[in-house]
């Protein structure tokens, strides 16, 4: 506790207030995530009455703690790297101030609209095309080509995650109910919860397919924490190195072993570049620039690497503790890390390389970032209160949109393990290739495909309105994002 309050004592009152500021904003979006996404993890089992309300937010919060816990940063920094490297290494400047509370305030805009509305929309989607209405704006506002303006190429495999996941739990759910009911096609895990009641059945689901809905439930939980709550700890970080940055550019607590690899990775892609350096100088020209300009000077040129090694190696050389290092020299050594990773990127497309050299890159590029993508504990336990809070307060409307006006036939016990247990391999695969999808699209999906399976029919009216929010979302947060990004650089 004293050595958090220390990184703050030599703050003035207007930096503290805005820092306040910020990360209420950020921990807002992740509660009002509560009511979209966590809400989708416990709706099934709470409509079903597998579990109590109440009983079943309380585990839903402790499960999504330990995701975000437990998860690593993996996808959190997967949403921030759609950024361009240029805002990224200068974000703790006046743009990087802007660019947060802009994704932010278009992110919990839509989300507030979406969720009065009852709409299980997509807080994934939200915030991704936030990220990407502030890159296109930023580019625009500084005359770069658009193809520099986000990592197009991180976009492509978060859209093409985002866009095959739900079509994969529309099947899957589908094909899993065909399955349950040929294995016991007269069991009453066939019957919505409604007609149990008018048949003066017990209110709970058979002992079974309670325990797997429970079960279910929990883990959907958990993927959720380690996917969808790594993205508010991710803002954070961006929060933190905007207002703070002395403190969180690099991880104070990196270990020496940890600095150790960024220094060999450092050298190892000084010497990658050295024997290809005529092949890499055709490939990636060094561009026009201003040399007296900041983003000059660190706009991550291939040709440049061998200076940016010996500029780091001159930072770390005979050092094994960051606190070692004073404030802007950090924050040289955060630039010079996020350069290198973006040449080791750019230097893996070169096609001379051997299939050794290229799988060597990849584990330079995660040695590169090792003390660069990290979180305190205060705020993974930040992020995660926020996620179990929104669930809390805002489950009903969304609980009543997945167990009665997505299909035609209130949600049957079946149904309802059918969508969550796909929706936690889902999920679960997401996390393993640390790329964001969305709880909401997947179990909705799930459910809309146990419904067809079932031939119960969809509700058309919920179906469309669900479908219209998740073509309007990306569109509509990349406006509002771009828009007050465009809006806010205009005082800077």
């Amino acid at each position: 506790m004293t050595e958090f309050l220390n990184v703050f004592s030599g703050l003035n009152p207007w930096v503290v207030a805005s820092l306040v500021l910020a990360i209420f904003f950020v921990l807002s979006f992740e509660f009002i995530n509560g009511f979209h996404d966590t809400a989708n993890a416990v709706a099934t089992v709470i409509y079903t009455r597998a579990m109590s309300p109440y009983k079943a937010v309380m585990l839903s919060g402790f499960f999504n703690f330990l995701g975000v816990a437990l998860g690593g940063v993996g996808v959190a920094y997967a949403i921030v790297h759609l950024l361009p490297v240029e805002l990224l290494i200068n974000v703790e400047g006046g743009h990087g101030l802007a660019m947060v509370f802009s994704l932010l305030a278009a992110a919990i805009a839509w989300n507030l609209g979406t969720w009065y509305l009852g709409i299980p929309a997509s807080s994934s989607h939200t915030l991704i095309g936030s990220v990407l209405g502030v890159g296109i704006a930023n580019a625009l506002l500084r005359e770069f080509p658009l193809a520099q303006s986000v990592n197009w190429q991180k976009a492509i495999d978060i859209a093409l995650s985002l866009l095959l996941s739900p079509l994969m739990g529309f099947l899957v759910a589908g094909l899993m109910l065909l399955a349950l009911k040929r294995w016991r096609p007269r069991s009453r895990m066939h019957r919505p919860p409604r007609m149990e009641i008018e048949l003066k059945r017990r209110r709970r689901p058979p002992f079974w397919n309670r325990l797997v809905l429970v079960i279910s439930a929990l883990a959907v939980s958990f993927v959720h924490g380690s996917n969808d709550g790594q993205k508010g700890v991710g803002l954070i970080m961006l929060v933190l190195i905007c207002f703070v940055p002395a403190h969180f550019v690099l991880n104070p607590d990196a270990s020496a072993y940890q600095i150790d690899r960024s220094r060999d990775a450092a050298r190892y892609l000084a010497r990658v570049f050295t024997q290809h350096q005529p092949a890499l100088d055709a490939q990636f020209p060094a561009s026009v620039a201003d040399e007296k300009t900041d983003v000059a000077r660190y706009q991550c040129e291939v040709t440049q690497t061998a200076a940016t090694v010996r500029r780091l190696l001159g930072h770390l050389d005979q050092r094994n503790d960051y606190r070692q290092l004073n404030a802007e020299a950090r924050a040289e050594v955060r630039r010079d890390l996020l350069c290198l990773d973006d040449v080791a990127k750019k230097i893996a497309r070169l096609k001379a390389l051997s299939a050794q050299t290229q799988s060597d890159l990849k584990r330079v590029r995660k040695d590169l970032t090792v003390t660069t993508e990290y979180a305190p504990l205060w705020v993974v336990a930040a992020v995660a209160l926020a996620l179990g809070l929104g669930t809390v307060v805002g489950w009903k409307r969304v609980v009543q949109t997945v167990g009665e006006r997505i299909g035609k036939a209130g949600m049957t016990y079946a149904q309802g393990m059918g969508a969550q247990i796909t929706a936690v391999f889902a999920i679960g695969a997401a996390n393993y290739y640390s790329l964001p999808v969305s709880t909401t699209h997947v179990l909705s999906s799930g459910i809309a495909g146990t419904m067809v399976a079932n031939r119960s029919g969809l509700q058309t009216d919920t179906i469309r309105n669900i479908l219209l929010t998740w073509v309007l979302t990306l569109p509509v947060a990349m406006l509002l994002g771009g828009g007050l990004f465009w809006l806010s650089s205009r005082f800077i």
